[in-house]
C-alpha cells in the first residue's frame, strides 16, 4: 500500500503525527487507523465477492485488476500474438541510419546498390564537394537569367 514512501517521508509523517496527537495519545490513534483500514480492506473484499456472485459462474475468475487500463493491456499484449518482437528484431535502426549517412555522404556503404560502381555525379574527393571552385561553363554561355538591380 505505501511502496512509494521513503525513509526521509516515513520519518516526516511520525514526527508530525508524535507534533499534533502527543506521545501519550499516539499509540492509540495508531491502533484506531489500522483497524479503520481492516475493516475497509474486509468492505472491499466482501463487495467484490457479491459482485462476482451476482455476475454468475461465467465470470468466476474475474480479476478486478483488469479494469486498469495498463494492466489490461500488459495482460493482452504478453502473448505477443502480434509478431511485435519480431518486427524489432528485424528492424536495426542503427544500421539502417549508418547506411543512409553513408549514401549521402557519398561513401561506398558495401551494399548491392552503392557497389554497383561509382556514379557520375559523385566527386573524386571522397563525397565532399570544393565550394570554392567555379561550376564548368558547358559550351561557354550563361543560362543564369540577367540580375535586375531594381527588382530587388
Amino acid at each position: 500500500m505505501f511502496n512509494d514512501i521513503g525513509p526521509m517521508e516515513l520519518l516526516t509523517i511520525i514526527v508530525i503525527a508524535v507534533l499534533v496527537f502527543g506521545p501519550d495519545k499516539l499509540p492509540k490513534v495508531i491502533q484506531d487507523v489500522t483497524r479503520t483500514i481492516r475493516k475497509i480492506r474486509e468492505f472491499s473484499e466482501s463487495a467484490k465477492q457479491d459482485i462476482r456472485s451476482e455476475l454468475g459462474p461465467e465470470f468466476k475468475d474475474f480479476d478486478f485488476e483488469d479494469l486498469n487500463p495498463k494492466t489490461f493491456l500488459r495482460k493482452q499484449l504478453s502473448g505477443d500474438d502480434l509478431g511485435l518482437q519480431e518486427i524489432r528484431n528485424g528492424f536495426d535502426l542503427k544500421k539502417e541510419m549508418a547506411e543512409l549517412t553513408d549514401a549521402v555522404n557519398g561513401r561506398d556503404t558495401g551494399s548491392p546498390a552503392a557497389s554497383s560502381g561509382s556514379s557520375p555525379s559523385t566527386p573524386s574527393t571522397g563525397g565532399k564537394i570544393d565550394m570554392t571552385k567555379k561550376p564548368e561553363e558547358e559550351s561557354g554561355k550563361d543560362d543564369r537569367p540577367p540580375f535586375d538591380s531594381d527588382a530587388t
